[in-house]
């Protein structure tokens, strides 16, 4: 297929410099990795090119957003009346050489750290090293030009960047739909580009479901705003059999619907919104599934008493934190028939103890439908959350690492990123 993702199995990478994207941006607390899964998902790839002979294998990722992060420390020192050292502050917080040394431990071999000066030009330094060498850049998001909207600074630097190799490996999809220096202006100045096996997994699994499911396809979008997943669901209308919508996006659908929704999280400007997609389901016959019961509260806080609200109207002093077993019922019922599953977005409040039985128990029937053979993809970060929470993550097909990277190909969108390993 013209069209299909090449990886770094379709090139010979014997005695090639290799400069590779990976998705290092890992919780750090004290410089130390608080949590490795990023980190892990790509060394079956880096594996690959070193037992391949590579002359060296150059590595880059972004760590946090040093001037973001950075502005707000400054701003809370200001208004704390305490002064600030920019630079102290970044080099406790972004320096990616804890994370260089973290590898290191997991394979097993040295990863040269090419220094804290900031300065990209190592080109010499990388052709210094000896044959089989890792290399590990300093944070790309040092510099301005890595995030820059103007197309002729982010191609400065990757052209720089692209002097460190003949093939570019992008394995990062956590940052495959951002248009950066490192993710795809690079690809322009490399001769070959080709893809990780950490992103041939997530494309193999996230772009069927909007191209060709194994039908029935059931979608499940929870988490707070109808906003933020509006062209998500839009997308997967065109091929779910139902939409199980959750959490507390699925109260601005209630009140669409005229329902009362108590205290419940609303966007009120965003009903017309949820009307719509209501009718497009129904002239798309696909079924939406909203909350008929609910575990409601007074406020919204971890230690509030849960309510049980055996309807689907809420009185005027509760708010809907989780939804309730004839919900669940009713999910059991849905979720049963599917041969795919995608799931984005809580069905409740499962940070909290008490309202968190209903996101574990989609998160179960999501695993039953694994062990039956059906197709299950979990993508955004509290999704995620949930399903490491309930320790079920190794229960599903396909737990993606890219919170918006996984809602923008859902949206059926081109990610700049993927779209540079093209065939």
């Amino acid at each position: 297929m013209a069209n299909s993702i090449k990886t770094v199995k379709d090139v010979d990478l014997k005695g090639k410099r290799v400069i590779m994207r990976v998705d290092f941006n890992v919780p750090m607390k004290d410089g130390l990795v608080q949590d490795d899964t990023r980190i892990v998902a790509a060394i079956p790839t880096i594996k690959y090119i070193l037992d391949h002979g590579v002359k060296s294998l150059t590595l880059m990722s972004h760590l946090g957003d040093p001037s973001k992060d950075a502005k707000k420390a400054r701003e809370k020192a200001e208004k704390d009346g305490k002064a600030f050292d920019e630079a102290a502050y970044i080099k406790g917080k972004h320096r990616i050489a804890p994370v260089a040394a973290y590898l290191s431990s997991k394979l097993g071999k040295p990863v040269i750290f090419a220094g804290e000066d900031g300065d990209y030009g190592k080109k010499a330094f990388i052709e210094a090293q000896g044959d089989g060498a890792v290399i590990m850049l300093e944070n790309t998001r040092f510099h301005k030009e890595e995030t820059s909207k103007e197309g002729a600074e982010r191609d400065k630097l990757a052209r720089e960047l692209a002097s460190y190799g003949e093939i570019f490996v992008n394995d990062a999809f956590g940052t495959a739909h951002r248009d950066h220096a490192s993710t795809a202006s690079i690809a322009k100045f490399v001769p070959v580009s080709v893809a990780g096996f950490l992103m041939e997994k997530e494309v193999n699994y996230l772009e069927p479901i909007v191209t060709s499911p194994q039908k029935p396809l059931i979608a499940i979008i929870g988490g707070a705003k109808v906003s933020s997943k509006i062209a998500v669901l839009e997308s997967l209308l065109k091929n779910a059999g139902a939409l199980v919508i959750g959490g507390g996006m699925a109260y601005t659908f209630l009140k669409a619907q005229g329902r009362k929704v108590g205290k419940s999280l609303v966007e009120d400007d965003q009903i017309d919104t949820a009307k719509s997609i209501l009718a497009a389901a129904q002239k798309a016959g696909a079924e939406i599934v909203l909350p008929v019961d609910h575990i409601g509260a007074e406020t919204f806080d971890a230690g509030a008493k849960p309510v049980p609200v055996d309807g689907i109207d809420l009185p005027d002093n509760l708010m809907g934190l989780d939804v309730g077993p004839k919900t669940i019922a009713k999910y059991r019922e849905v979720l049963s028939k599917a041969k795919t599953i995608v799931w984005n977005g809580p069905v409740g409040v499962f940070e909290f103890d008490a309202f968190a039985t209903g996101t574990e128990e989609v998160a179960k029937l999501v695993a039953e439908s694994t062990g039956k053979g059906g197709i299950t993809v979990v993508g955004g970060g509290d999704s995620v959350a949930a399903v490491n929470k309930f320790h079920l993550a190794d229960k599903m097909s396909h737990v993606s690492t890219g919170g918006g990277a996984s809602l923008e190909l859902l949206e059926g969108k081109k990610l700049p990123g993927i779209e540079v390993c093209r065939g």
